[in-house]
């Protein structure tokens, strides 16, 4: 095995994983797949049939400062890919000004993407930024999620220290449609701030296209009094975009699969089957 030189050591890993989805006759394949650097896929999954299940994989277990990270998947038109992770993804304690970069681009054109990755779990003092960008086109169908937990409470370990910088971003054919940005600094007041994460050490954002307004009176109707944690749901320019914050990361994911498994059949016409690697 050739030796790491103490620059690239030094600078980060680089990393970088390009997919391409289509459609051919029966379903949807990954038809081209192409990496630099530990970020990769193992082979797709069909447990439905027509729908191309992949596991994106970060060999080296966790993220930290100076690695930078660039995912691209393109949805060719008529193909239908889900896209998942088979663990959380950790962002480490770094030195100020070594930043980690997670950058994860997803086009779609008039075909149908699902991106449900577990969550990112940044450790007390992670400096970090990631930045989630989903390009549509008016005939294109998506739902996706994303789930940070800020420190591991579990261990007593809270986020006091460090700086995040997340972006989830909607466009459509160039415009944009959801811009959601957040800092989230360790010393500062969003962790506790009412406006803010009100104490709690996860968040979670899910967000689909196209969606109508009842699609939100069926979600609120889902919610029911004391059921936690709580989710809020609102309509912008045709998506979806839910929230829920709590104590624990997969008390909030829990909830979002519950969100997802109500929209799945709603949006995609498809029930609601889970991918394997979620229960194992």
């Amino acid at each position: 095995m050739a030796a790491v030189s103490h620059d690239a050591l030094v600078a980060g890993w680089q990393a970088e994983l390009q997919l391409g989805f289509s459609r051919d006759a029966t379903r949807t394949v990954l038809s081209s797949r192409r990496h630099r650097g530990p970020l990769l896929v193992q082979r797709p999954f069909y447990p439905e049939g027509e729908v191309c299940h992949v596991y994106l994989v970060h060999p080296p277990g966790g993220i930290v400062g100076g690695d930078q990270l660039r995912l691209a998947a393109t949805a060719a038109a008529g193909s239908h890919a889900l896209l998942t992770t088979p663990a959380a993804t950790k962002f480490y304690r770094a030195a100020p000004g070594r930043e980690a970069l997670l950058v994860q681009t997803l086009v779609l054109d008039d075909s149908t993407l699902e991106w449900l990755p577990q969550e990112n779990i940044f450790f007390c003092g992670a400096q970090a930024r990631v930045t989630t960008q989903v390009h549509l086109t008016r005939r294109s169908r998506f739902i996706g999620w994303e789930v940070s937990c800020y420190g591991r409470p579990a261990g007593n370990q809270w986020f006091t220290e460090g700086k995040l910088r997340q972006a989830f971003e909607i466009w459509c054919e160039g415009q944009p449609l959801v811009l959601d940005h957040l800092l989230v600094e360790g010393a500062g007041s969003m962790m506790q701030a009412p406006w803010g994460l009100a104490g709690h050490a996860a968040l979670g954002s899910l967000m689909a296209y196209p969606a109508s307004q009842e699609d939100v009176v069926g979600l609120r109707s889902l919610n029911a009094p004391g059921a936690q944690p709580d989710l809020s749901v609102s309509l912008v320019d045709h998506v979806l975009v839910c929230r829920v914050a709590g104590a624990q990361g997969e008390h909030v994911r829990a909830r979002l699969q519950s969100v997802w498994r109500y929209l799945r059949p709603r949006l995609l016409q498809r029930e609601a089957l889970s991918p394997r690697i979620w229960a194992t």
